[in-house]
């Protein structure tokens, strides 16, 4: 059933806000959890841990791609279950789908993850002057902000984009369209935010070598390449391959 009438279901989820909730209802995905079963929004809030307020989800192309995301390390080892989203008409579909019985839906490539209580006061001043010189190093890359992240395990850093923008997959949903307008496009891209994974050897050298010599050209590339990389392992596609 899911398989014939899944788009159909999705689209009405999109255009009919009167039945919006008794729709959703039917929505079955892949999760971090569902072991390869299709499971629903009613089984998945039946499995949220206590004290967590949203329903996490991510957007990809596929299931297999997503599972290696480096924005699901942390929430993995906190034992939080994260929807996949693989199907383009999910992009839109999440842009009217805001809530769920009173959950927020919140996409984990985005900013504004929160993860339980956070203690890291300390971190961020630590890498305030390594966050503030990486910031003004990316300044042509349409960087808007560098932090220090909450969501990394073992990823030195990942590139998210601003709440209402459009997400890495959005992004390369909407370039390949046929008729797409690259005007609106830049208009609708989501400002980029690097964020830092403060436990991690190759940042912490990184700070090392900012504080002894911030002019040093080696270290501005050596922040570039980074950046660059952590772009496409979020998901975008690098303006000069």
């Amino acid at each position: 059933f899911w398989n014939e009438f899944g788009k159909s279901i999705k689209l009405g989820i999109i255009e009919d806000a009167t039945n919006r909730n008794r729709l959703a209802k039917l929505l079955r995905f892949e999760s971090t959890k569902s072991d390869g079963k299709l499971t629903s929004l009613d089984q998945y809030i039946s499995r949220m841990k206590s004290g967590q307020k949203d329903i996490f989800y991510i957007t990809g192309t596929s299931k297999e791609q997503l599972e290696k995301s480096p924005f699901l390390e942390r929430l993995k080892k906190k034992n939080y279950e994260v929807i996949f989203f693989t199907d383009p008409v999910d992009e839109y579909l999440m842009q009217y789908l805001m809530d769920y019985e009173g959950k927020q839906f919140q996409n984990v490539s985005k900013e504004g993850l929160k993860i339980g209580k956070e203690k890291n006061k300390e971190l961020k001043e630590s890498f305030k002057e390594l966050t503030k010189w990486w910031k003004n190093a990316l300044a042509g890359d349409n960087v808007d902000e560098v932090k220090v992240s909450n969501r990394l395990d073992n990823t030195p850093c990942v590139v998210v984009t601003s709440k209402y923008g459009w997400s890495a997959n959005m992004e390369r949903i909407m370039q390949s369209q046929t008729l797409s307008d690259s005007s609106k496009q830049a208009y609708m891209r989501g400002k980029r935010i690097l964020e830092i994974n403060p436990r991690h050897p190759i940042i912490k050298d990184l700070r090392e070598r900012v504080a002894k010599d911030s002019e040093d050209e080696g270290v501005k590339q050596t922040a570039q390449l980074i950046y660059q990389t952590a772009l496409m392992e979020s998901g975008f596609n690098l303006p000069d391959p």
